[in-house]
């Protein structure tokens, strides 16, 4: 019985590929140990696979930033603001293009369906010249054949790439990239050939975007596309991989027909309704590939129960024809718990990382040939009933609080517009008021002060002693930046996820359980494992220190109940919703407790609302449901007179517009820069919206802060505008956050001082 993956996490077992990347762009390091870390990398992934037993071992997974991007790089799609015009794309232009320059904007960047990885969106127009100009992929393949193992080279679709791409700056919106795909095949002919011609005998396609539901138009593209590409699919085998949902009745269809392919790749974890497709017809002489092993969740797989679905998919294909997958890449997933040395023992037994995830791939298919490990399948019959079973997951009063939330929408008592007019008599602020996200710079000093108190190296005393000296030194420069609502600067915190679910009920956490999210940058999500409380305040303590020391209204600072549950492993025995609600009453009370406590502004940060917003549309209504609810639970108790904000960022929010009023937030702020401005969209009559028109990545001259504020009134009324950076501060240096929050409330007080006088000269001469 044959055993696969769809990939496999590209950082390394201790981030090797973060700090090489890193000491890279600050001129550390050079190109030649850049590669040679990548080559390290990737080779000891093939060999790790080989040694367990995997047969289809996939190659050109791995990536310096991102699949898309290097897709991107490989059909020469370069956009003419990076000056390249031919041959091969180094990483001066590859990196250009992922991060921008000082004076080149970077790509847009959006997350990768309903996961927190971010791609890199390729910008294409009519008069794009695409040419072979990258031969990774045929390079990879070469590298794993000297070292004796046959890989899988794997490329992202023809037809995903273009769906997943978006008309250039400049082309007209209506332009559709699918127009391309003529040219875009003769590229992707040389790349099969060249890839035949080294010795590879399968192939992996890509094409998550069969589970999306697409008109009829776009299925077309797939059958034509695969039609063009079979002539030189022949003496190769191809597999089509799907993942992430179900595939759609029609689109199975349409996928199970595609010439040249010998094999599809479906995701049975969280493509529920699938197997039901394939029980009701699957091409004779075909391979499926069952992705019965979860690609973007840490709990130890059931193998009784896969090994149960396995029998009956090998009954309708055949046994030669079946292979054992995994749902989707293991990118989403840390790269081993043998790393987690300090974690609780019987937690540790619940979970598998990606090399647990393999060895799971491969006892699954040694079971189905007959060659079962019954110490191993024994070993894991115990760990799930010790989940079952274990106390320490479940807490019945929490279950019904959570349960009483049915029936009421929680909405608060008065209308958006009544509650900002009681705001504004309490909080007496400016036309465009100025505030920031949250965070400030995170000094190496702070994070050695939390480090050492984490170790026990210094005393509670000393540690409160140097965070209240940092919050002091943050409130002073908002005052003499003159900045109207301030923040505390989140010293006191080491990640925006793991600092709440640290002092909540229910949650575990890792040392090296590191995911990437896009290029260096790293998540250690936390693990949900059971039953979601709050045993006391969070935050209160540093938001009323803060407070204390100025007269001016200091936010409150909150992760919302989405994000943390998107943010979070989260625990698969019940469904997410319930989760969601449990942690949703946990920031209620919170948000009851800050304002009781004087805090009159409260932001509750939902970056990641829209990202596990389902790709099937007869899922979605269902999340948006649950998910906005959970935001109005979370701030439904508190009065007229305090404010609640949230910040949105870094997604697409156009199509979920409704959902944003819904949240019933007082105001909204979004990233707004690097999508263009696209999600000033959103904003509708009725709504407070606060546009991110602040500094961005670089220093933005006023004049730029001044265009940006004024082009928003194209949308707005100047009443409805805040002013604020279009990113977190966080990684930022204070050299470039001083200059740029200067700049930003420098614009604000010229266009205020503009719409006074445009105010004075109507009231003068009565026009």
């Amino acid at each position: 019985m044959a055993s696969h993956v769809v990939g496999y996490p590209r950082i390394g077992p201790n981030r090797e590929l973060k700090f090489s990347l890193e000491s890279f762009w600050h001129g550390k390091s050079t190109t030649k140990y850049l590669l040679e870390v990548g080559d390290h990398l990737s080779s000891s992934i093939w060999k790790q696979m080989a040694a367990v037993g995997i047969k289809y071992i996939p190659s050109n997974t791995f990536s310096y930033c991102d699949q898309v991007l290097d897709t991107t790089a490989m059909l020469g799609a370069v956009p003419p603001r990076y000056g390249w015009s031919s041959g091969e794309i180094g990483f001066d232009v590859y990196f250009s293009m992922a991060r921008g320059t000082a004076s080149v904007s970077a790509m847009e960047m959006i997350k990768w369906f309903d996961t927190n990885y971010h791609y890199i969106v390729p910008e294409l127009g009519p008069d794009v010249n695409f040419s072979y100009a990258s031969r990774k992929a045929v390079e990879e393949y070469e590298e794993g054949k000297k070292l004796g193992v046959d890989t899988v080279p794997v490329l992202l679709g023809p037809v995903s790439y273009l769906l997943l791409s978006k008309p250039a700056k400049g082309v007209e919106k209506t332009f559709s990239p699918l127009s391309l795909l003529g040219k875009i095949l003769p590229i992707y002919k040389e790349v099969v050939s060249e890839l035949k011609a080294a010795g590879a005998s399968w192939i992996q396609f890509d094409e998550p975007t069969l589970v999306l539901d697409l008109d009829s138009h776009k299925l077309q593209a797939f059958t034509e596309a695969y039609s063009e590409l079979e002539s030189c699919l022949s003496g190769v085998n191809v597999v089509v991989e799907t993942y992430f949902a179900d595939v759609p009745a029609e689109t199975y269809k349409v996928l199970t027909s595609l010439k040249g392919v010998a094999g599809f790749g479906f995701d049975l974890v969280d493509g529920t309704k699938t197997l039901d497709l394939i029980k009701g017809g699957f091409p004779t002489g075909k391979y499926l590939f069952a992705g019965v092993v979860d690609g973007r969740n840490i709990w130890a797989n059931d193998l009784a129960g896969s090994l149960s679905t396995l029998h009956v998919l090998e009954s309708i294909v055949g046994k030669d024809k079946l292979v054992v997958s995994t749902a989707c890449s293991l990118l989403h997933t840390p790269v081993d718990l043998v790393n987690e040395t300090k974690l609780d023992k019987e937690i540790k037994s619940w979970l598998a990382f990606a090399a647990q995830k393999v060895i799971e791939v491969t006892a699954l298919a040694k079971a189905l040939a007959g060659e079962k490990d019954e110490e191993f399948f024994s070993a894991n019959a115990a760990a799930q009933a010790s989940r079952k079973s274990s106390p320490r997951v479940t807490n019945e009063a929490v279950q019904k609080a959570a349960a009483a939330l049915r029936g009421s929408d929680h909405r608060r008592a008065t209308t958006v517009s009544a509650r900002l007019d009681a705001q504004q008599k309490k909080l007496n602020l400016p036309v465009l008021p100025t505030t920031t996200i949250g965070s400030f710079p995170q000094t190496i000093e702070l994070r050695r002060v939390r480090c050492e108190y984490k170790a026990k190296k210094i005393s509670e005393e000393e540690y409160v002693k140097a965070i209240k000296e940092e919050i002091n030194k943050v409130v002073k420069l908002q005052e003499e930046l003159d900045i109207d609502v301030l923040v505390h600067g989140e010293p006191e915190r080491n990640d925006i996820i793991e600092y709440f679910g640290e002092q909540l009920l229910g949650f575990a956490f890792t040392m090296n359980g590191w995911v990437q999210s896009y290029g260096s940058h790293c998540v250690k999500p936390p693990i949900i494992y059971g039953d979601v409380s709050r045993p006391k305040p969070m935050t209160v303590f540093w938001s009323t220190m803060a407070q204390s020391m100025t007269a001016r209204p200091v936010k409150g600072m909150l992760t919302g109940p989405v994000t943390i549950l998107n943010w979070s492993f989260v625990r698969n025995d019940q469904p997410r919703s319930e989760t969601c609600y449990q942690i949703a009453l946990a920031i209620k009370d919170e948000v009851d407790d800050l304002e009781k406590a004087g805090i009159n502004v409260i932001q509750i940060d939902e970056a990641a609302l829209r990202e596990g917003l389902p790709p099937r549309k007869s899922k979605q209504s269902f999340y948006l449901d649950w998910v906005v609810r959970s935001f109005r639970i979370s701030h439904c108790g508190v009065q007229d007179t305090s404010q609640i904000h949230t910040h949105l960022c870094y997604s697409h929010f156009e199509d979920i517009r409704r959902l944003i009023i819904d949240m019933d937030a007082d105001v909204v702020t979004t990233e707004n820069i690097s999508s263009d401005g696209k999600l000033l969209l959103i904003s509708c009559e009725g709504v407070e919206y606060a546009a991110g028109i602040g500094p961005s990545r670089r220093i933005t001259s006023t004049e730029e802060i001044v265009d940006r504020i004024t082009r928003t009134f194209n949308w707005l009324k100047p009443k409805g505008v805040w002013v604020i950076p279009d990113c977190l501060l966080k990684t930022r240096k204070y050299t470039e956050v001083k200059p740029a929050l200067a700049n930003m409330v420098t614009a604000a007080k010229h266009v205020r001082a503009q719409l006074a006088f445009c105010e004075e000269a109507v009231n003068r001469n009565g026009v």
